[in-house]
């Protein structure tokens, strides 16, 4: 046991003799990856997995949301009813505007605002100096003129009676003087008269002949001529007569009166106000017969025509009304209706009252239906979010959607019943075309 084996010796001869000081140093181990590779390797990875990723998904923009802060609906079949609700205001049926006629200024204020008034009845007094001058101007000439026409036909009447005295007197004379030649002709046969008087008696009887026949020809020709300067002065007396009465309604239309009855409204005169000529001083609406006016979104323009359907419930009963005028004017995004009852209207009825009613643009009929949401205005109904299968994804597809109501939207393309889409607002993604549903984040 205690003798070293030849082996044994012969390797202990073989080690190395220790240097001084070798105990005291420690070997370090070589890395085998620097940092500098790690991080350019890091840096490949993911330039690597954004370009895949950017080819895998459609268009190249997605965003991780969480799936509580969209609202999802189901695709479903049903019956659409196209309607669409409308807020409507109670309107008088007819209005009347109050304009003033002639300007001026107000004297007195005999009715006030909110006033029943009845058709004629006085509301103001206006005075207008400069309207009154002028229609006293215009009353002298008119009255001048009346009397030149008058002077006219007097003259012409007694042209006329003067002719008529000329004819009788001529024709005295003929009967005289055809009495005194039958005389003076026997006379002269018994050789008792001369035969100068004779011939004196015969030249003055055919004078008074040849007289008459041209008294009656100018009678003629001047009752032609009077009968067409009647017809002319008759003519203008009319205009004449017309135009002061004219002038003297100016004066009268300084009184402001109702020109129908009802109820007085937008009234705000005051006594030693200027109103100016044209201008309105407020209107009259009928206080006993109503109708619905609305403005609807522009949306619907086309689609919404005269006779229409409207009806609203109050009290229990249900009102019907129709599309009575529909005023092209669009202005911020709504066009404005006139709706008229078909029947009575409830009672109690007032003006500026608001009603919430429902306007039928078509028959009901089957179609493919998602629920109405806030993601059509950001879309304007071009195109959709689709919720896969699994929820986990949802992507931008096109679809082409039909008729809206209160409640649901037509899809005439795009879409199938049993699908999910997205149908809150796009506000934050509208420009994404993947949405990466997180399901973990309860925010």
């Amino acid at each position: 046991m205690g003798t070293i084996s030849a082996l044994e010796k012969a390797a202990a001869d073989d080690k190395p003799t220790s240097v001084a000081g070798q105990g005291m140093d420690r070997v370090i181990a070589k890395k085998r990856f620097p940092p500098r590779m790690i991080l350019t390797v890091a840096v490949l990875v993911a330039v690597l997995v954004f370009v895949g990723y950017w080819f895998v998904t459609p268009g190249g923009r997605s965003l991780t949301i969480a799936d509580n802060r969209l609202l999802v609906s189901p695709v479903e079949s049903g019956i659409f009813e196209d309607t669409i609700p409308v807020r409507a205001r109670v309107a008088p049926l007819k209005t009347v505007f109050l304009d003033a006629i002639q300007g001026g200024r107000v004297e007195q204020i005999l009715i006030e605002d909110g006033t029943e008034v009845v058709v004629g009845q006085p509301i103001a007094r206006l005075s207008n100096s400069d309207l009154q001058l002028s229609v006293m101007n215009t009353e002298s000439r008119v009255m001048e003129q009346l009397n030149s026409m008058r002077d006219q036909e007097l003259r012409l009447e007694q042209n006329r009676l003067s002719h008529k005295r000329t004819l009788v007197d001529v024709d005295y004379e003929i009967r005289r003087l055809t009495r005194e030649i039958a005389r003076q002709e026997e006379l002269l046969s018994k050789g008792l008269s001369a035969q100068s008087n004779f011939d004196n008696l015969t030249d003055e009887l055919e004078y008074n002949r040849s007289r008459r026949t041209v008294t009656l020809e100018s009678q003629a020709s001047d009752e032609r001529l009077m009968a067409n300067q009647l017809a002319f002065f008759k003519d203008n007396t009319a205009v004449m007569e017309a135009n002061l009465r004219f002038a003297r309604e100016s004066l009268e239309e300084l009184e402001v009166k109702a020109p129908v009855s009802g109820k007085l409204s937008g009234f705000d005169l005051e006594v030693g106000q200027n109103v100016p000529r044209g201008t309105r001083i407020g209107q009259i609406d009928n206080a006993n017969e109503f109708k619905l006016t609305a403005n609807i979104d522009e949306f619907y323009l086309g689609r919404v025509d005269i006779d229409q359907r409207v009806t609203f419930e109050q009290d229990g009963s249900e009102f019907q009304l129709r599309i009575a005028k529909i005023y092209p004017n669009v202005e911020s995004g709504q066009f404005e209706v006139d709706m008229q009852f078909l029947q009575e209207p409830p009672q109690g009825l007032r003006r500026g009252q608001t009603i919430q009613a429902k306007l039928t643009l078509g028959d009901a009929s089957e179609a493919l239906l998602i629920p109405n949401g806030s993601f059509f205005q950001d879309t304007g109904g071009k195109w959709i979010f689709v919720v896969s299968p699994n929820g986990d994804t949802a992507i931008k597809r096109p679809v082409q959607l039909g008729r809206r109501n209160t409640n649901y939207i037509e899809v005439l393309d795009g879409l199938e019943a049993g699908e999910t889409v997205i149908t809150s607002p796009y506000s934050g993604f509208r420009d994404m075309d993947l949405l990466l549903l997180n399901k973990s984040d309860t925010q």
